[in-house]
């Protein structure tokens, strides 16, 4: 046989570029994956306000029955009691921020003045749920109407409860 060589210069030479075309490959389709991003979700903080429990508030109403519409307040002011604040804030996955203030202030017992800040207008993303996802307007199964039969009628050996 005849040794060439060129043989072991072609090898290198070959190996060579076939690294450098993987290197670049690779480098190309690595580029590319900036669509594939990490999982971020919605998050929402404080308490849901919306347009429909302020529209509900008035001046006059007591601490009780704004605490039945509202719910218990985020803030109360720790040098002034007759404040209350509700703060409801979305940080969007993908987008903005938004945030919700309305500050409710007393005499005595009574509500006086309602301050809002920022839109009441939008759904925030608590409210919005997909069909089929979330609770059902359907409500609650009727034990009266026979659609589920309650447990406490079962006995430890039923056999309805071994399945």
């Amino acid at each position: 046989m005849i040794d060439r060589p060129h043989d072991s210069e072609e090898q290198a030479q070959m190996q060579k570029l076939t690294g450098i075309v993987t290197l670049s490959l690779a480098l190309a389709l690595t580029s590319g994956c900036t669509y594939f991003s990490v999982y971020k979700r919605d998050l929402t903080q404080g308490n849901l306000v919306t347009a429909a429990m302020a529209d509900q508030l008035h001046p006059g109403m007591s601490r009780q029955q704004v605490i039945d519409v509202m719910g218990a307040p985020l803030l109360e002011a720790p040098f002034n009691a007759s404040q209350w604040d509700y703060i409801y804030r979305v940080d969007e996955a993908y987008g903005d921020i938004k945030q919700r203030r309305m500050t409710l202030t007393f005499a005595g017992d009574q509500l006086t003045n309602i301050q809002r800040e920022g839109s009441f207008s939008t759904t925030p993303v608590a409210d919005r749920h997909e069909e089929g996802v979330g609770p059902s307007s359907g409500g609650a199964p009727d034990l009266e109407s026979g659609e589920i039969e309650p447990i406490y009628n079962r006995t430890i050996d039923d056999p309805r409860l071994n399945r």
